[in-house]
C-alpha cells in the first residue's frame, strides 16, 4: 500500500465523524494500537525536540530496504498522532518518505485542532521521520 493510500484511509475513517470529540477518540484508537516502545529504545538520543510531552521515535532498516519506525509518547493524544504518522510512512523506502507529501494532517482538521505546542510537537515528529529517511538513503549510496 503506497503512502497516499494510507493517508486516504485515514482520510475516510476521519470523515465519518463530524464532532471532534469523536476524531479525538479515534487518534485515542490508534493510540492504544501502537505497540509499546522498548525501554532500551527510549534514550536522549531518540527523544523528539520540540514537543511539550515526551516522545522517542527510532528507526532502522528491514532487509526490503524501507524504513520501519517505532515510537512512543508519555501523552495518549500525541501517542495517537504519532501512531498515524508511523502507520502512514513506516515500511516505505527512504525515497518514498522523503518525497512524501503528508496531507491527511490538513485534510482531518487535525491541524487547527491543536494546541501551538502541540503543533509545534506535529513538526518536530514529521522533521525526524523525514531526517532518519534521509540519513537511510545517504547510507545507500
Amino acid at each position: 500500500m503506497t503512502i497516499q493510500e494510507k493517508q486516504d484511509i485515514i482520510i475516510e475513517e476521519f470523515s465519518v465523524f463530524d464532532d471532534w470529540f469523536d476524531k479525538y477518540a479515534l487518534i485515542i484508537e490508534y493510540a492504544n494500537k501502537l505497540k509499546p516502545l522498548d525501554e532500551k529504545k527510549k534514550t536522549p538520543q531518540n527523544i523528539i525536540e520540540g514537543c511539550q510531552s515526551r516522545v522517542w521515535i527510532d528507526a532502522s532498516l528491514n532487509e526490503k530496504g524501507q524504513v520501519v519506525f517505532v515510537g512512543d509518547s508519555d501523552a495518549v493524544i500525541v501517542r495517537g498522532i504519532l501512531a498515524l504518522l508511523l502507520y502512514v510512512l513506516s515500511e516505505h523506502t527512504p525515497q518514498e518518505i522523503i518525497e512524501s507529501e503528508l496531507y491527511f494532517i490538513e485534510k482531518i482538521g487535525l491541524k487547527e485542532h491543536l494546541s501551538p505546542t502541540r503543533s509545534n510537537g506535529l513538526v518536530a515528529m514529521m522533521k525526524q521521520l523525514k531526517l532518519y529517511s534521509i540519513a537511510f538513503s545517504s547510507k545507500k549510496g
